[in-house]
């Protein structure tokens, strides 16, 4: 079953950025997306995942055109089905690292899954502040943060910029497995190579073109 897909999708901005962008991602399949900066994976990002309307092209999710939507629906599919996780981490300040977790809880009516932050290693600091959180505690809690939503569609925005590779690999693979394991999809743009090959199917956007690897 196909949860996401790119359709003849085109987009520049002052200089054209790619154009004829096809892709299908299925149910439990992650897709990681190489490229120079400037090569437009973020915007790329921001079109699948219903922040950006292409100038060309359709974007879908769950067999539905995602600018088509109305207000109402779209912002239902945001909060339920989309979890979105970016180099900053962008908690809410003057928060405990324990009400990050249940604003996303409450909004999404889901509950805080424990043996996850266990996982990640932030357990031990849900009293605390946030923004009294070392650089990769905050981001560590930004992806539990994210899959407390229980998102059936992850995109990931160079995720690990602020880990060391031993906790970047063990966060990636919780990301990975948790795509499996529910059957959702996961698409991740990164200029890191390692963590690209743990992606199902890998591509590089160069030249304005979206080519498998």
């Amino acid at each position: 079953m196909t949860l996401l897909k790119a359709e003849n999708i085109a987009h520049a901005f002052d200089y054209p950025l790619f154009k004829s962008v096809n892709l299908e991602i299925k149910a439990g399949e992650s897709v990681a997306v190489l490229g120079v900066s400037g090569s437009g994976k973020s915007t790329l990002l921001h079109i699948l995942s219903s922040f950006l309307k292409p100038q060309e092209g359709r974007a879908e999710a769950f067999g539905k055109d995602i600018y088509a939507l109305k207000v109402a629906e779209l912002a239902k599919l945001r909060r339920e089905a989309i979890g979105l996780i970016f180099q900053q981490h962008y908690l809410f300040k003057g928060f405990s690292a324990r009400e990050n977790l249940q604003v996303s809880a409450l909004l999404c009516g889901t509950t805080i899954d424990s043996e996850l932050l266990r996982s990640l290693g932030i357990a031990h600091i849900l009293n605390q502040d946030s923004s009294s959180l070392s650089g990769g505690q905050q981001q560590r809690l930004s992806i539990a943060r994210v899959l407390t939503k229980k998102p059936k569609l992850l995109f990931a925005d160079e995720p690990t910029g602020n880990l060391d590779r031993k906790t970047a690999n063990e966060a990636t693979d919780i990301l990975f497995d948790y795509t499996r394991k529910n059957q959702g999809a996961f698409f991740i743009v990164t200029h890191d190579e390692a963590l690209a090959k743990k992606a199902d199917r890998r591509y590089r956007l160069e030249n304005g073109a979206l080519i498998e690897q």
